[in-house]
């Protein structure tokens, strides 16, 4: 499945300026411009997957290919980046569109709240208003998920499903209590040494520390990664851990609760982000809700290093809302 996946499977990668923002996004299927495209075999949904912090979407093109497969080819799925987590490389057309008026006055793109309207600046400008969408949210692009069926009820949205949602308490978690003094008081003391450090650096000794990373966690990734070490993405992914910390407090049961039969949410054992005692606590609140809890000891990031079975569990869920479609 893997080499089918790998081989034939096309992804197509764009940088566009969205929000005054370079984004990159990488659209798996044949269909590349669903505004303008006039054709009969038009889809009708778009899958919408949005990255965890740091959003580098080039880790998500192998989940995004098996999704893509294991819905049969049907839908395309597009990933895109967090504004500020991604440069295009210098021989790479960055494609200029008439952003949604919303979105023009976004004073803090960086943070949080402003990569809720950045994500619904795109799919205001660049998915058809008639269009039915499937989102996907990794980690912190679960509260993007959420804040997005608050602030946009005209979208078409018929399933949002949360991986591994980090949406409540988050500073109070293991790893929040590790993150929070780093990300919010000591990141500062990182800048300068981060960029007297990789600024310098030419790409082939970028791309040959990438490549060990990326053997070392054992991943992979036929896109480009160097913005993995680019300062000024690190300082914005830096910069939204910090919000995240400060902001994702309180879980918006206001928002679940109104749109809970759009919603499943998928927690892991083992996750120091959001633990199981956040699993029982959202399951007890809403008990009719479909809220599941992975049985096997993964890590947080299960969606890029068990891609495949990952998009199987996600195929079947979806298996009613796209035999309508």
């Amino acid at each position: 499945m893997d080499s089918e996946i790998k081989e034939e499977i096309p992804v197509h990668e764009e940088y566009i300026l969205c929000c005054g923002v370079e984004t990159q996004v990488l659209k798996c299927g044949p269909w590349t411009d669903l505004v303008n495209d006039q054709s009969a075999n038009k889809p009708k949904l778009l899958i919408f997957i949005i990255t965890g912090n740091p959003g580098f979407s080039a880790l998500y093109v192998p989940f995004a290919k098996a999704l893509y497969s294991s819905t049969k080819r049907r839908f395309p799925v597009w990933v895109i980046s967090h504004a500020g987590h991604a440069f295009a490389p210098k021989d790479k057309k960055i494609l200029t569109t008439s952003d949604d008026p919303n979105a023009q006055e976004i004073k803090d793109i960086y943070g949080l709240q402003g990569q809720v309207e950045h994500k619904l600046a795109f799919l205001r400008t660049h998915v058809p208003k008639e269009m039915k969408l499937v989102v996907i949210g990794h980690s912190i692009g679960c509260y993007i998920s959420l804040q997005i069926l608050k602030h946009a009820p005209e979208l078409p949205i018929i399933r949002s499903i949360l991986l591994f949602p980090t949406i409540e308490r988050m500073s109070e978690s293991p790893k929040g209590k590790i993150a929070t003094p780093v990300l919010c008081w000591l990141r500062y003391a990182l800048y300068v040494p981060g960029y007297l450090l990789l600024k310098p650096l030419p790409e082939k000794i970028k791309s040959l520390i990438i490549r060990m990373l990326l053997q070392m966690m054992n991943l992979q990734s036929e896109f480009s990664l160097l913005n993995v070490l680019e300062p000024f993405c690190l300082v914005n992914a830096a910069y939204l851990g910090s919000q995240e910390m400060m902001e994702v407090v309180k879980r918006d049961n206001e928002t679940i609760k109104e749109h809970l039969s759009k919603l499943t949410f998928y927690y892991g054992t083992m996750d120091a982000w959001c633990p199981t005692e956040y699993y029982e606590d959202i399951k007890k609140d809403f008990p009719e809700g479909d809220i599941r809890l992975c049985e096997k000891k993964i890590p947080h990031a299960f969606v890029l290093y068990f891609y495949q079975e990952m998009a199987d569990m996600v195929a079947e869920w979806l298996k009613d809302d796209l035999s309508e479609i």
